[in-house]
Order: structure tokens, then sequence, then C-alpha cells
């Protein structure tokens, strides 16, 4: 792509490819989306499980691709050297600040603790006010179904009030999530609050 891309999202997943093989497909479509719409792709940089799935349907589709991965983590996750920019950066907390700040929109789709930990700070961020950019969970194959229960536990536990809930939107039509986020997004700012905290 020689032109700039209309958005880019953010997407938190596996570096493992899960047991069924719909997260894959979960994983395939969610990149072939943000590529057939012009969009970038922000993530961790691996090439290994649905980090790897995502960033080549992406590039097949005619979308960028951004990685940022820690140096630590280059052989483990076994660092893309395909993406349009790939950043090997210190710590983590660079890792997670640098595909902040780039960012559009998240997504989060299936993955183990990394992509949880993501996930919730990102939202811990936007609670604080340190961001207003739009955060989903795509609920592939009921996949968050356990944890999205949890959470209206801790609502109903009184830890937490429906407006945090409100802060995340949830699906499992991955086309009809990516949409609604990348629409919210052209609402949303960057605030000095978030350069601040990133």
């Amino acid at each position: 792509m020689t032109h700039s891309p209309s958005f880019s999202m953010c997407v938190y997943c596996g570096s493992r490819p899960g047991k069924l093989e719909a997260f894959g497909e979960a994983a395939q479509a969610v990149g072939h989306w943000i590529g057939s719409h012009g969009g970038q792709l922000i993530y961790g940089g691996g090439k290994s499980g649905l980090m790897g799935t995502v960033a080549r349907a992406t590039r097949e589709a005619g979308g960028r691709v951004v990685g940022v991965i820690p140096k630590a983590l280059v052989d483990r996750e076994l660092a893309n050297e395909l993406c349009d920019e790939l950043h090997v950066v210190t710590t983590m907390h660079e890792r997670k600040a640098m595909m902040a700040e780039r960012s559009n929109a998240f997504i989060a789709i299936p993955g183990g603790i990394g992509t949880f930990e993501e996930l919730y700070e990102i939202w811990t961020w936007r609670q604080l006010g340190y961001h207003d950019k739009p955060i989903g969970i795509l609920n592939a194959h009921g996949y968050y179904d356990g944890m999205l229960k949890f959470l209206q536990q801790c609502v109903g536990q009184g830890f937490m009030d429906e407006w945090q809930m409100g802060l995340i939107k949830s699906g499992d039509n991955h086309a009809a999530l990516l949409a609604e986020l990348v629409e919210e997004a052209g609402l949303a700012q960057q605030s000095d609050a978030l350069r601040a905290v990133i």
C-alpha cells in the first residue's frame, strides 16, 4: 500500500493457535477485514499462533502490518520479519505503550494471559480517562463466555459498575464488531493524559 491506512486496529491475541480451528478462522477473518478495509494492523510482532495468522491475513488482503515485540521475546514468539514495520523494544511496557499510541481502536480475540493483561490494561486506561479509544472483545466460538460472565459477577458484587462494562463492546460477529469499533474511533481523540501514562 502506498497510501496512508484509513485506520489502525490493535489486535491482542495468542501466540499459540488454540485447539479449535474456529480460533484460527476468527484470526484470519479479523486480519482479512482489516486489510480489505484499507486498515493497518498493530500487534505483538510474532509469526506463531493467532498472531501470525492475523498478520498474514492482513497483508494478504492489502493492509499494512506493524509489529512491536520486546527483544526478549524475539526468539520465543518468532518475530515476524515480514511486517511492514517491526519494532524491537526493550520492555513489555514499551511494547504496550507503542501499540496504544499507534492504534485508533483495540480488539481482543482468543489468547492467553498476555492477551488478558493487554486487554485489561487498555480498558483500565480508558476507565481512568487516559484515552477514549474504543475497545472490543471478539467472543469467537464462545471463548470469552466465562470471562464475560465473571465480569458481570464483579458488577453484581459491587466491585465494578455497568458504565465500566459499557466501555467495552463484545460480540461473536467479527465484521459487525470491527465496523462498530472503526466507526466509534472516528470520534475518539488521543488525549494528553494517554501520552503521559505511556
